[in-house]
């Protein structure tokens, strides 16, 4: 039994080493002027994309890699829990909670739709779909324990959410005045619309403390509508196949189950407040690492055959969650 663990995590160590440092070359290009502003989780995929693709990768590091991509970043999923309460997500009121919940599910179905009309890869679209309406890459990742689409159709989800929510961090806060939001209602228009947390809390406190907390519990509330979301498509996909594989995959994947579990233990029993920055910062590792893994097992060739149709998909529903969230905010404003 012993003997047999040892040799599993020799056989680990060379993957999960060169994974670390993709991340750790994240985390010090973040350093670089102009780069704070992308997430080490962004920066983690693209350079492990860049390694693999022209360096390339060795044989004996692939079971590493494979395990930093499903084993680390589920087990940071669960850890994303730490990050959110059922009080935070009462404490935007139900106008707050139905903008929301209504931006993304019109969103999910609207990018849904554009997908099978313009013909994108069924999985690539609920991909992208997820991504966009829900949290950007950690969605993705969720949603493709269900879906089971390719690692080259994960990579080119995760590279369009970038791309568009770098976008919205950077435009939203030049659109604010334009547009005579205040803080409050600012805050709820970027985090109801903009991909990665990481991203509405860049574009959120530009405009303010106030509009910084409001948008980082309303997008933290959407990072909570994961479990029922992950749950929804399960289902579908299980309908989808005809009820095979009922057995072997259950609508409600174990990591997710264990997010909502975390943020039920962290609604009512919590953690010291002295060790909040410490799991926040190891759960945003973990992201890290598994995202490197993902951009190591990448092949551009892949992505690129994928054509334009699925980048146009991305935007659209982009320019589709920012219009249909900021109409919601009005109405209710």
């Amino acid at each position: 039994m012993h003997s047999s663990m040892f040799d599993r995590s020799l056989v680990l160590w060379p993957g999960i080493v060169l994974v670390a440092i993709v991340v750790g070359a994240a985390y010090s290009l973040r350093e670089f002027p102009g780069l704070a502003i992308f997430s080490p989780m962004i920066l983690a995929v693209i350079i492990g994309m860049v390694f693999a693709n022209v360096v390339g990768v060795a044989p004996n590091t692939k079971a590493g890699i494979g395990f930093s991509q499903k084993g680390l970043l589920r087990f940071a999923i669960v850890m994303l829990g730490f990050q959110l309460t059922i009080g935070q997500v009462l404490s935007i009121g139900a106008s707050g909670f139905g903008i929301v919940a209504l931006t993304l599910a019109a969103t999910f179905v609207f990018t849904i739709t554009l997908g099978r009309f313009l013909g994108v890869e069924r999985r690539l679209a609920e991909l992208i779909a997820a991504g966009t309406s829900i949290c950007g890459a950690s969605a993705i990742v969720a949603t493709n324990a269900v879906t089971s689409a390719r690692d080259e159709d994960v990579a080119y989800a995760v590279a369009c959410i970038t791309l568009f929510g770098t976008v919205a961090m950077l435009g939203y806060p030049m659109l604010a005045p334009a547009l005579g939001l205040d803080q409050h209602h600012f805050g709820l228009w970027a985090g109801a619309s903009i991909h990665e947390v990481a991203q509405v809390i860049g574009a959120a406190f530009q405009n303010g403390a106030d509009a910084g907390e409001i948008g980082t519990v309303a997008k933290l509330t959407r990072v909570a509508l994961l479990a029922p979301m992950v749950v929804a498509l399960g289902l579908v996909v299980r309908r989808r196949n005809g009820g095979q594989d009922a057995a072997s995959r259950p609508p409600l994947p174990l990591f997710v189950a264990g997010f909502v579990a975390v943020v039920l233990f962290n609604s009512f029993v919590g953690i010291p407040d002295t060790i909040r920055p410490t799991v926040s910062f190891v759960t945003t590792l973990m992201l890290s690492m598994g995202l490197a893994a993902m951009g190591l097992h990448t092949n551009v060739s892949e992505i690129r055959s994928r054509g334009v149709k699925p980048l146009f998909l991305a935007l659209s529903a982009f320019v589709f969650i920012a219009g249909f969230s900021l109409m919601l905010v009005k109405l209710a404003g």
